[in-house]
């Protein structure tokens, strides 16, 4: 681990060299959240230029690691890189609201979880196109900013800033929340309940979960974003209050 006396006897190259393999799962972590549109070797590049700012400007008279701070100013920079950039196109979300709705009509009507054939069947449109859907919402979230937001047009990063609302973290810290959040988890179709403990749990990536599984990474994006939609369809109330 890098610290504070390391930053001062050693030259800054040598540093962003050792912390490299740290921005790279950081992109990569990133990236399994966010949609296909996106370069990981872009947010690779953004991250190193936090990680070059971080060893440039640490202050070991504040009393932090500098693991920890250079992982902010990694997450910061890479923020402003994807600022730049298309984050959930509007297409998207309009359909991923499409799916959740469909999810809480037909859990409603079946009492249980609805296969992707019948949500596929409810949308009225061929199961390929489905899982397109499904494909195309990757970086789709438990809770997004944009939940909070009475606009459509508001900034998601920018909501990262914003003091006196309730966010996500007010929702996540919310003993009510975790435990109706849990109780939903245990009710995800075993597949897809298996990828969320994978990838949120033991932090593996989709092409690792679908080493696991022995599916494609894209088969596995579709089950995430499928479990992620079954979520936010059981979880909706919690974002409107």
């Amino acid at each position: 681990m890098v610290n504070a006396t390391s930053i001062a006897n050693r030259d800054i190259d040598a540093i962003v060299n050792e912390l490299a393999p740290l921005v790279k799962r950081i992109a990569y972590h990133f990236m399994a959240k966010l949609p296909a549109s996106v370069e990981v070797d872009d947010l690779i590049q953004a991250g190193l230029i936090g990680l070059l700012d971080a060893a440039k400007n640490f202050d070991d008279t504040q009393g932090a690691q500098f693991e920890t701070y250079a992982i902010q100013r990694i997450r910061g920079s890479i923020l402003d890189e994807l600022r730049q950039a298309d984050w959930l196109p509007r297409n998207v979300r309009k359909n991923l609201r499409k799916i959740e709705t469909a999810v809480a009509q037909l859990e409603q009507e079946f009492g249980r979880a609805p296969r992707e054939s019948e949500l596929a069947a409810r949308l009225e449109v061929p199961i390929e196109d489905y899982q397109q859907m499904l494909l195309d919402s990757r970086g789709y979230q438990l809770l997004h900013y944009e939940d909070f937001q009475e606009s459509e047009d508001g900034d998601f990063f920018d909501s990262f800033l914003t003091d006196g609302q309730r966010g996500p973290l007010d929702v996540l810290e919310d003993q009510g929340f975790r435990r109706t959040l849990v109780q939903s988890i245990s009710a995800l179709p075993e597949r897809e309940k298996l990828v969320m403990g994978l990838y949120y749990e033991q932090e593996m990536n989709l092409k690792e979960i679908g080493e696991v599984l022995g599916v494609s990474e894209s088969r596995v994006c579709q089950l995430h974003g499928q479990a992620v939609a079954r979520l936010r369809a059981r979880m909706k109330t919690w974002t409107a209050r």
